[in-house]
């Protein structure tokens, strides 16, 4: 299985390497791009299916035995991860085509994304934490140079909020490394989930537990650390934009899935009653923020934050139902978010302008775009039967289910909330007559250009509307990922092999005798 698990991230890794080579050859660069991204799909998809074959594997790069060498593993929640990224990859680099002109591809788009996949692939199938701070920081170098990639004085404004930001979170990541590893003398974190429990100073555990949350929080975009996000991901290409808000925000999320279900579970009660109030918090801001907004990518941008508190709902509930709430909506607002500035990008194409008071009359002359529109937009709003109903339906059924009657209803009005913003959008750019002052339209799109970005829209709407009416298997994959994410044993045997599975059982029957939960 090692090949399956190293290969997602040097395909990327290869394919930028080989892009900067080929900088000055547009047309090769475009077909290297497109050939690695769908190398990456089918990578991912065989990926997927040995971890549902098989379960959890892993693989010990240099025959260094876990959990001294460098380990690279994957459960149900790493495998759709992955691809989810892959497929969001082939989107964007088919959409790329269309909206990003020869000039930022001289400049390196191409590598630059595919640079940003391998750390995304990387942070998503690491084993220790150590080289999950690696490939955050790849994700990071990969990011600001696509951010900044046009050099408008807009861009570069949002690109230093946006690093300064997130080098604070890497302090904070790397101070937070630095205490585990002087606690237990291990960053494998299969290793740590063992090793936290022999630890005397739960307390000091505990503080390093929050210094992961703000970092982890600040890389997500939660509450109240967002303020980087609507900054600065309205202002590059909107393939760009695209990517950044299905994935990079995601990569947080899921590291604090991953820590707070398999590192950090000694003090359950005031950790994640820590996520449970940022949920909430984030959730409501997000969604305030974007009602105050009147320019597309801006409410997309703050629609972001909002929804990322559903995805930490689910994690601070710590149920079996929550957690299968958590994984679910993380790939329903994968593929959602990322064809809704998809969407904004054809509405700039054919209106001219992303400002919501120079649209109109969409729907009249491109109904097709309102069609690909009204899908995601009222899928994020949990409409029925998209997939959005159903992602929002489990968290609150699981916050119903623990008594939580407060987060409960911080859930559905700002699920109300998230409706009044997409109708906002939906009266002014698509429904209302197209103001005078607008002046004319720009002139149509050619027809390649236009296939190359209306094909993955309608392909993702077309993934968004089958989750919907075939919840079933993705429900299942959402379950099979909470129950590694709440018993770890297949995990741990699986990076430290039998010994480990040993280790784990005498801390449990120890714990038992003592009478602590284990």
């Amino acid at each position: 299985m090692s090949w399956l698990l190293v290969l997602p991230i040097i395909l990327p890794m290869i394919a930028a390497v080989v892009g900067f080579v080929l900088r000055g050859n547009l047309v090769a660069q475009r077909v290297v791009s497109l050939a690695a991204a769908l190398g990456l799909l089918g990578l991912s998809i065989a990926l997927m299916a040995a971890v549902w074959q098989e379960g959890v594997v892993a693989a010990q790069m240099g025959d260094w035995p876990a959990p001294f060498g460098i380990t690279l593993v994957a459960d149900h929640l790493s495998a759709v991860m992955v691809l989810i990224s892959a497929i969001i990859g082939v989107a964007t680099v088919v959409y790329a085509f269309g909206d990003v002109g020869d000039k930022a591809v001289t400049y390196g788009f191409h590598p630059l994304l595919h640079a940003l996949l391998c750390g995304v692939c990387g942070a998503f199938l690491t084993g220790d934490l150590f080289n999950l701070y690696v490939w955050f920081e790849v994700m990071l170098i990969a990011s600001f140079a696509l951010l900044v990639l046009g050099g408008r004085r807009a861009q570069l404004d949002g690109a230093v909020k946006y690093v300064a930001l997130n080098l604070i979170a890497t302090i904070l990541f790397l101070g937070g490394i630095g205490l585990l590893y002087g606690l237990t003398g291990t960053l494998n974190m299969a290793d740590l989930h063992i090793r936290l429990q022999e630890v005397e100073n739960q307390g000091l555990v505990t503080v390093v537990a929050v210094m992961f949350i703000v970092a982890f929080g600040i890389k997500s975009a939660v509450f109240p650390l967002f303020f980087w996000l609507p900054a600065s991901y309205h202002t590059p290409k909107v393939a760009v934009s695209a990517i950044f808000s299905g994935l990079l925000t995601k990569v947080g999320v899921y590291a604090l899935i991953r820590c707070f279900t398999l590192i950090f579970t000694g003090d359950v009660g005031y950790t994640h009653e820590i996520l449970l109030w940022i949920a909430g918090l984030t959730m409501v801001t997000g969604v305030l923020g974007a009602a105050a907004q009147n320019e597309l990518r801006r409410i997309l941008s703050f629609h972001i934050i909002s929804q990322i508190g559903y995805m930490i709902l689910g994690l601070a509930l710590y149920t079996p139902l929550g957690i299968v709430g958590s994984v679910f909506y993380l790939v329903h607002h994968i593929i959602v978010k990322a064809n809704l500035f998809f969407v904004s990008g054809v509405v700039n194409r054919v209106a001219g302008s992303f400002e919501l008071s120079r649209l109109g009359d969409l729907y009249r002359y491109h109904p097709l775009i309102a069609v690909l529109f009204f899908i995601p937009a009222f899928s994020l709003a949990g409409f029925p039967p998209l997939s959005g109903f159903w992602a929002k339906f489990v968290l609150v059924q699981a916050s119903l289910e623990v008594e939580g009657y407060v987060i409960a209803a911080v859930a559905l009005v700002v699920g109300l909330l998230t409706i009044y913003s997409m109708t906002k959008i939906w009266l002014n750019a698509f429904w209302k007559a197209r103001p005078a002052e607008a002046g004319p339209p720009p002139p149509p799109l050619s027809g390649l250009q236009r296939w190359c970005l209306i094909g993955p829209i309608a392909v993702l709407a077309a993934m968004t509307v089958t989750i919907g009416l075939f919840v079933e298997p993705f429900y299942q994959l959402a379950e099979r990922s909470a129950e590694e994410l709440l018993n770890p044993q297949p995990y741990v045997a699986a990076v430290l092999g039998e010994e480990g599975l040993a280790r784990m059982t005498a801390l449990s029957l120890a714990g038992e005798e003592a009478g602590v939960e284990p």
